[in-house]
This record gives C-alpha cells, structure tokens and sequence, in this order.
C-alpha cells in the first residue's frame, strides 16, 4: 500500500530528476535533489495540519485539494510566485522575470536572486503571522488531550480571555517590527504582517460563518448517529468545503515561503527550484497527506497534532526573527522534524502504557481544534476517514 500511495511521488522524482539533468547535467541534477530533500524536511509538519483538515472535507473537495489544489502548490507557489515578487518588485512582467532569472544581468544591475531576497522581509511578516494565528488559536483552544501539559494547560486557561490570539500576535508583530526589522523595512513589515493576520481570520471567519448550518444540522442527527468519527452529513460541502479548501490554499503558501526563500541559497535557476520544490517537494507532501488519513495516523499517534502545531508556532517566530537575522534553512527543518519525532514517541509510550484505551476518543477533542473554524469537534473524531482517499489522491465515499 506504501508503494502504491507514493509511487506517484518517486515517478514523478525520477522524471524530474531526468529533467534536470538533460537540463543542466550533473549539477542541475544534484541541486534539484537537494531542493527535493529540503523541502520534505521542511514539510512534515504541513502533511499533518493537511491530513487533520482534509479529513473534514467531503469526497469532492477531498479530490479537489489533491488534484488541483496540488497542481496550485507546484506551479503557483513554486514557480509563480516567485516570479510575481519580481514582478511587483522590478516592475518587470513574468515573462521578463523569467528571462532576467536565465540570464543574470553583467552590469551590476539587481539580479533574480536579490530582488527575491529583498522581498523578504515581506513575506516572512506574512507568512509568519498567519502562522502564528494558527499556533496560537490551537494553544489557547480548550482540549481534553494534551502533550506538554506543564505549558498547554496554562495557555488553555488563560486562552479563555477573548481574542486574546490577537492580541499575543499584535505584540509580537510590533516587537518584531520595532527591535527586529531593518528601519527602512518596519511600516512594510507592519503591513504585510497585519495582512498575514487578517487574511486567516478572514479565510477562518469565513469557513465557520459557512459550516455554522451544517453543525446545527449535526447536533439534530447526533442522536441517531454512531459517533466513531464526522459522518457524511458532518463533512463540509458546498461553500464551507471551499472555504476549507481555501484555506488549505493559504496554509500551503505560508509553510512554502521558507522553502521558496531557501532555496536562492542554493539556486537562483527558476527551473531548478520548480522541479525541485515543486514537482518532487510538494508531490511527497500530498503523498504524506494521503498517507496519514488513509493510515488513520492521526488516531493513532494522538499527539502528532500537537507536535504539528507546536512546529508551525516555532517556524512562525523563526520566520519573524529572519526579518532581521539570517537563519539557515537546516535549523528551520529540524526544529519541525524534533518537534514531530518527540509527539510521535510521545504517542507510542502512551499507547503502550495504555492498550486498553479507546485511542480514538482520547484524539478526537482536538480533530477540530486544527480546523479553520478553530472549534472542537467534541468527540466526532473520524477513524474511519483513512478510507475516504484513494492512494492515488482520489477521494470516494464509504460503501
């Protein structure tokens, strides 16, 4: 079943591979692989907050984010955007992008690498608070799980003050802004970063003002429903599935920032990040999204979430600290992966020290706490939603 889940992946891998090297040779072939490896590393963390949300979506938008939403994270976020940051940032048009991207300029004028570079402080302010919204709308959500219980039982208790998430992301944007920021960068900093903010609570807003009718339906059906997980009737169609798609959208985008950044220290060649970051980076990341909900993960590592979100609070801050200081791509990568390995061996000794517990109701609080809506599903956790995609990215229904 692996093999079949990823085969896709490593396909693609060898073709992209191939490409590089009838592109650029050996060396196009060998930074191609990097950019591939760098990527995944980075990425581990976005499988899992991909796979909690996706497991709430009905058949179709399941499909829909792992065909078309795939295609948006390859080509779109890869290969795009950054040609529209020179574009916006050189008033070039993508086509002159592209072209000044193959052909660096010899006369001292800025190059492909160094406008993107320059855009940074920007995006990282973006990227960076929308992150941290989505952090600190998980800390200071009620759970009745937890992991690091010293710290998550606090900031549940004081999370209770209302928009206190705001306010926390506020003070670090202005701290950032302030102490961290270049001076010729601080009101762009401010901007971008307010940006970030309300583009989730927007995206966020939006998904829960669509979903509200579809819950009040499912509290009239609770009764006559088993409650192993979100039925049919639980799963969100129509605008409240687009709006989880969307948001899915903006979630990708802001975790492939680091890596798009990343990679001009490795290469400035648009091909090469495209077929590195893209075809082979993103393809496994939806191959490790459609692992975990086909394999149930989630259910049975139950602190995999929260490793999760602690990951994207670290890579937010990390983000935000980059605005001033440069941070190499390899702490980023491994701050998410010792967070995720020490939540997945959390989770093992737990289900060791407890064989007889019902794993999927001690999971299932915080199902929703990962959801744009920011609400817990209360117990409607889905086990059974492994089987809601194929391994090849297709979603279809029970029988």
């Amino acid at each position: 079943m692996i093999f079949r889940i990823f085969g896709l992946s490593i396909a693609i891998t060898i073709v992209s591979l191939v490409v590089a090297f009838i592109y650029g040779g050996p060396t196009a072939l060998f930074l191609t692989l990097i950019l591939g490896i760098l990527e995944v590393s980075l990425s581990f963390d976005n499988a899992v907050i991909n796979a909690t949300v996706l497991r709430r979506m009905s058949a179709f938008w399941q499909k829909i984010f792992l065909t078309i939403g795939v295609l948006i994270a390859v080509f779109g976020m890869r290969l795009v955007f950054p040609l529209v940051i020179v574009w916006l940032s050189a008033k070039l048009n993508p086509v002159e992008a592209l072209r000044l991207a193959l052909n660096p300029p010899t006369d001292g004028s800025p190059t492909y690498e160094q406008i993107i570079t320059d855009a940074h402080p920007q995006i990282a302010a973006f990227g960076g608070m929308f992150l941290l919204m989505l952090f600190l709308g998980f800390i200071f959500e009620e759970k009745e799980l937890h992991w690091l219980r010293w710290i998550e039982r606090p900031l549940e208790r004081i999370g209770k003050l209302d928009q206190l998430s705001v306010v926390v992301a506020v003070v670090i944007l202005v701290i950032t802004a302030e102490w961290i920021a270049p001076d010729d960068e601080r009101s762009t900093v401010l901007f971008a970063g307010v940006l970030g903010m309300i583009t989730y609570i927007l995206v966020n807003g939006l998904g829960e003002l669509f979903n509200a009718p579809e819950e009040l339906e499912d509290d009239a059906e609770s009764e006559s429903l088993p409650r192993s997980g979100p039925s049919e009737l639980a799963k969100a169609t129509g605008k409240a599935g687009f709006f989880l798609f969307l948001y899915l959208e903006v979630l990708d985008a802001s975790f492939s920032f680091d890596g798009v950044i990343g990679a001009f220290a490795i290469t400035a060649d648009p091909i090469i990040i495209a077929l590195g970051l893209g075809f082979i980076g993103a393809m496994f990341v939806r191959s490790l999204t459609v692992f975990l909900v086909r394999k149930g993960t989630l259910s049975e590592y139950v602190y995999l979430e929260h490793g999760a979100h602690w990951a994207i609070g670290a890579l937010a801050l990390i983000l935000m600290y980059s605005i001033g200081t440069h941070v190499p791509e390899v702490v980023t990568g491994l701050v998410g992966v010792v967070l995720i390995l020490a939540a997945l061996i959390s989770s093992i000794i737990r289900r060791r020290n407890h064989p007889d517990e019902d794993t999927e109701n001690a999971s299932s609080s915080t199902d929703g706490s990962t959801t744009p809506e920011g609400k817990s599903d209360d117990g409607q956790h889905e086990q059974g939603d492994a089987e809601q995609v194929d391994p090849d990215g297709v979603a279809r229904q029970k029988g």
